[in-house]
């Protein structure tokens, strides 16, 4: 049987919540509808529960603190006629249809269960609404909808880590960027994994009303403020690996176990029996990755599980895990990871060590 339950401050149902006057005070883009800016949140059989509540969450929130000005109007609006399966054991019923869709100035696309699951008709609505000036905005894998409506050609993009390659595969002409939590191309906006989507609508929130009223949407939802779009995804993207009888795999398993001490290109290449050239040149067409990006890799690799599995100083990590220095981990761990030691540690230390 389907549900049409209250999902926190927003309605599965989908029905209008936090209707407000003065149209005008509103400054975020898209069309303002009155008693403010309306969001379309499309769904159709097989939509996850999660990012539909996130949506509902974020903007379906207490209006009272956008200091007087009108909140957004949110619409959960049924792609077909009739209840909505979800990739949950039950349905829900949406209270809407296109006819919302049409008025949004902002237009949410939800992930299926299946990346690949875009019903037929779902192209043609984000074409139609985006020609009206609406903003469309992809969570997870919902990027897969806008790229089969044309929509992601020449944008910079991305979905969850798993799946960019094949949104790339299958759309070329997109700039698809495995290692951010969120990109904004003005009119398209789509963020990556299922917490990212937290952060996009986050996001949207922020660009639209400012950071206070943002920062207040995040705590009653018991989530960081910010956190920023060009950090990494944090992907488990261990370098390739070697069979035992690779050319360099007893140099690799020695190297390993030694990260922590000073290792030139000439000292590999001599545990190889190489010149420093033949070793580099072999090297990456064994890898695919040259000795210095190996190197550099595994390193972070060691100072990520340090963080997460002790209480060592940053300095300690940087040493231990051959940085040196707690500026020089720093600098590569930024590069590398996109977020600080010090911001990972917090995040995924098992040991809540500050």
């Amino acid at each position: 049987m389907p549900l049409a339950c209250a999902w926190t401050r927003g309605a599965v149902s989908g029905s209008i919540v936090n209707m407000r006057d003065d149209p005008a005070s509103f400054r975020g883009p898209g069309r303002v509808a009155p008693g403010g800016h309306a969001v379309a949140v499309l769904v159709h059989d097989g939509v996850t529960a999660f990012e539909l509540g996130v949506a509902c969450d974020v903007f379906g929130s207490d209006g009272a603190m956008a200091a007087g000005r009108p909140w957004y109007r949110l619409f959960v609006c049924g792609v077909t006629s009739g209840p909505v399966s979800t990739d949950g054991p039950f349905q829900i019923l949406p209270a809407h249809g296109l006819e919302q869709v049409r008025q949004a100035g902002t237009v949410i696309v939800l992930p299926a269960a299946s990346p690949g699951q875009v019903p037929a008709e779902l192209p043609a609505i984000l074409r139609q609404a985006h020609a009206r000036g609406s903003r469309i905005v992809s969570l997870c894998t919902g990027a897969f909808a806008l790229g089969a409506a044309g929509l992601l050609d020449g944008r910079r993009v991305t979905t969850h880590w798993e799946d960019c390659a094949e949104l790339a595969r299958q759309y070329p002409l997109a700039a698809v960027d495995p290692g951010v939590l969120f990109t904004d191309e003005g009119d398209i906006l789509t963020s990556a994994g299922s917490a990212a989507s937290i952060d996009l609508c986050l996001h949207i929130v922020r660009t639209d009303y400012g950071t206070a009223v943002a920062t207040q949407v995040a705590r009653q939802l018991v989530v960081p403020p910010q956190r920023d779009g060009g950090q990494a995804q944090y992907i488990d993207a261990p370098m390739p690996e070697l069979d035992g009888s690779g050319l360099f795999a007893s140099t690799l398993e020695w190297l390993q176990g030694h990260l922590d001490e000073p290792v030139s290109i000439e000292d590999l290449a001599a545990r190889c029996a190489m010149s420093p050239r033949t070793f580099a040149r072999r090297f990456l067409a064994s890898t695919g990755t040259t000795p210095y990006r190996w190197l550099l890799r595994q390193r972070v690799q060691l100072a990520q599980r340090l963080l997460e599995t002790s209480d060592l100083p940053v300095g300690q990590v940087a040493r231990a895990s051959g940085f040196s220095t707690a500026a020089n981990l720093r600098k590569h761990f930024g590069q590398t990871v996109r977020t600080s030691p010090q911001a990972y540690r917090r995040a995924f230390s098992d040991r809540a060590a500050g």
